[in-house]
Parts: C-alpha cells; structure tokens; sequence
C-alpha cells in the first residue's frame, strides 16, 4: 500500500521529485543491453529464522532466474517498484516516478523497451489493448508529468487516473488524465457489454479534510467510462455509494483500497480498509452489495482479494501496518497481516482457515501480506503472493481450513544504506513464470518446478491484470 495520505506521519520522507516527462526509450534498448541471469540462491526449505542482509534464500522447488535492476530516474531513494500487467511478450511495471515497459519474450533474459518518467504514487498499472491505466493517489499541483507534489490545497490540485497510448511500446503517449474523488490508489478494469466501452473501478482512501481533491465524507469508488475508440472523452459516469448505511450505523468509512472484479462470474469482491464487500456487477455501472464482512479482531486493513477459479472461494489479506512495519516476527498472531479464506456459498461468505508467510522475519524488515495472482491449475486453488521483504511465497488453499506453503524465494534485510522499505510489491503468475516487482531490487523473474503447479505452464494468457479475473 505505502500511501503517504495515510502513513506519513510513520517516517516516510517526500517524494523525490522529476521534474521531466520522458517517453523516449532508453539507452539499453536501443544498445540490446539485457540482465543477466543471477546464480540461482540455496536452498534451504527447513529455514525459520532470519538471512543476513541481502542474502537470498529459496525452497529448492524455486530459483530466481532473472533480476532487472532500477535504472535512470526510476532509480532513486523513493522510486519505488510497484504493481505489475502483462501482454503478450510484454511487463509493464509501475513505480513512483513512472512506468517501465520490458521485453518479456525470453523470461530468463527481459529487456527495457522504453521508461517514461511521469510522477505520482503508486502508478500502479493496468493494460488493455492499446490502453495504459496508470492510478496516481499522490495530490498533484496539476495534472501533467511535469507536475509536483501538491502543496497549499489548491484548484489546480489533482490526482486520479491517467491514460498513455502504448500502441508503440518504445515511445508510449500520455493521452488524458481523469481526476477521481481521492485520487486512485488502485483501480480494476471491467469490460462492459460491448468492446467499444471498458470501465475502469477506482479505490481510493480518504477523506482528506480541507483537502480540494478528497472532501469528506468518501464512503463511494468511482466508476470511469472509456470509450475504447476515442479514450481522451473518458470520465467518471458512477460513484456508487458501497456503505449506504454507515451514517446510521455511526461508523466513518475510508473509501476502499483495492477490488477484484470476476466478470464471468458477474461479482467483484472490495477490500474497503475496514471492510470487504462481495458485489453483483451484472450492471458494471451499478454494483450492488450482497454481503459485507467486518473482522476488527484479526484484520486492520482489507487491503486485496482474489478469487479462486471457479469463484466458490475469496482471499482477502490484511495489510496491517499499511506495509511500512515488520508484522512477520514472532510478536506478530498468525493471523494478523495474514490471509483469510472465506468460502463463497449461495451468495454467502464464510470464514475458513488462515494463512500467514511462515519464515520469521528480522524487526527490520517490513513484511506483510500483499498483492498475489492465482496461478491457472485446474482443480486446485493455489496462489503466489508478495510479502515485501518476506519475499514472495507460493500457498495451496484447496483446503480451506489447511492452507499450506508449496514453496518460495527471499532476500535478507536491506543494508542500512537502502532505507526502510524493500521487498516484493506483487508477485504474479504469467505464462509459465512468476514476476515480481521488488521495491528497490528492480524486476524478479522466479521459476517454480514442483508437481502441484507444473499445470500451469500449459496455460498462456494473451492479457494479464490480476484485478480482473478470467477463468481458465
């Protein structure tokens, strides 16, 4: 998560500010400049305690076999590594600075194809077509890459929702910027009934008061209708109210941070801070609730949710520390910063099992759940998923009430001189191999090879953003 809105007071420093909006490809593409493959790290699958720094550690079923390291101006102190969306033989991952698109064809050897320098946390990412989907949650003195931190609130402030053209994947083309009720922390893209409409969810905290882009009260996500073939007339058409009886109740909603959509199934499931919500989206413009959950025992922040292949099951993970503090130490309950699975049964959700990363992890290290992707095996509900520096694991859930861990990779603590934060922001599956976007160690490319998941290298996906399921 990493929102300065809602932990700046936890020691963040500003934002490291770029002044200029590249979309020019690097020097590494056009000298052919490619990673190399690093040394696969031991093994070491009856490990319980903490690596030294920066050591890497893995379950003998999983080996790194590539790591981009951040380069140019997405390489600073706060240039942080964020979410992930795949296409074709393409990576386009997000950072606070900007966006990097890679040449994923050789998985073992990715490529920069081009990087554009445009500002604004998270940047998280998602790709249709030729659309790039870029959510900005930082409160901009205006909308263009040029644009710095947002000082005294003002009219020209603004956050949200931008779109680039990267029909041309070396010289991507900012086309509209979308300005959204608390900016976008995350969003999720929705197709609608026809190929010509593609709506995008917005999640976002808040309120922010005396803010002029995040006014309370904020109990609503908003909804952005895209008209594929002419984008830049895209704009907010719904934001529907997912908390309709919280001023009855006396309860002070935040907005929600993150949400699935499953379109085949018609539901999308919401992580809203201090809820999850399970939604009908059979009218994408007016989701309806069906089932709010609350779990002020074990969860701090709803953060994600992801859904199994057939729908019949949730995940929802708790973020607690909003990702800046070290919760997988033994002080820690297993079930806080944890998943919990929920099964979904004739429209009901039911609390199962929990799952929690199990290598105890150093004070040092922030470490939590975060973003995960299932992985395509018919049968059987199994999921990679991002720990910051706990690194990234792969669990089975197919028992809902014994979720287990199949395998994993790790680094050790950062050094002294990497400041606080590190470790894998999202960990993804895609087409036969896991990606994952380290805060400060630049692109990962993990290979798992065990009998459980070995199905899912039969699967290939022409499109990947892990907010909009797709059965398979």
């Amino acid at each position: 998560m990493i929102n300065r809105r809602l932990w700046a007071g936890m020691g963040v420093g500003a934002l490291l500010l770029v002044t200029a909006c590249s979309t020019q490809p690097t020097e590494a593409q056009g000298t052919g400049q490619r990673s190399a493959s690093p040394a696969a790290p031991a093994a070491d699958p009856t490990r319980k305690g903490p690596t030294g720094v920066d050591e890497k550690a893995a379950s003998p079923n999983m080996k790194l076999v590539a790591n981009v390291p951040p380069s140019g101006a997405l390489n600073g102190p706060e240039a942080w590594g964020t979410d992930l969306a795949f296409q074709g033989d393409y990576a386009f991952v997000g950072n606070y600075e900007g966006f990097t698109i890679f040449d994923i064809s050789t998985p073992a050897k990715p490529s920069m194809v081009s990087q554009v320098v445009c500002p604004g946390g998270q940047n998280d990412v998602s790709i249709s077509g030729d659309l790039l989907f870029v959510s900005v949650d930082d409160v901009r003195s205006d909308e263009t890459c040029e644009a710095g931190l947002g000082g005294v609130p003002s009219a020209d402030d603004w956050e949200g929702v931008r779109i680039f053209d990267v029909s041309d994947k070396a010289r991507p083309k900012y086309l509209k910027s979308i300005a959204t009720s608390c900016g976008s922390h995350t969003h999720s893209l929705v197709p609608g009934k026809s190929a010509d409409t593609l709506y995008v969810y917005v999640s976002s905290p808040g309120p922010d008061r005396g803010s002029t882009t995040c006014e309370a009260p904020h109990p609503d996500v908003s909804i952005i209708e895209v008209p594929v073939k002419d984008p830049e007339r895209a704009s907010v058409v719904a934001a529907p109210d997912l908390f309709p009886n919280a001023k009855d109740e006396g309860v002070e909603v935040s907005g929600c941070h993150d949400i699935t959509a499953y379109p085949e199934k018609k539901l999308a499931a919401a992580a809203c801070f201090g809820d999850g919500v399970l939604l009908d989206i059979s009218d994408p413009v007016k989701p309806k609730v069906l089932q709010q959950l609350r779990d002020t025992e074990n969860f701090s922040v709803w953060h994600s949710a992801t859904f199994n292949n057939d729908a019949t099951k949730i995940v929802f993970s708790d973020e607690l520390g909003g990702g800046a503090t070290a919760t997988c130490t033994s002080q820690t309950p297993k079930t806080k910063g944890a998943n919990a699975i929920y099964d979904l049964k004739d429209g009901k959700l039911t609390r199962r099992g929990y799952f929690k990363m199990p290598r105890e992890q150093t004070s040092t290290e922030n470490c939590v759940a975060h973003n995960g992707s299932l992985l395509p095996i018919p049968g059987k509900d199994i999921m990679v998923q991002a720990w910051y520096q706990g690194g990234v694991s792969v669990w089975d859930f197919t028992d809902s009430d014994g979720p287990k861990e199949i395998a994993y990779f790790e680094r050790g603590p950062l050094g002294r001189s990497e400041g606080m934060l590190g470790g894998s922001w999202s960990a993804y599956y895609y087409n036969g191999y896991i990606y994952s976007s380290d805060i400060t160690k630049g692109l990962d490319v993990l290979e798992i090879n065990d009998p459980l998941t070995d199905p899912a290298k039969k699967a290939r996906m022409e499109e990947f953003n892990v907010q909009t399921q797709v059965g398979y």
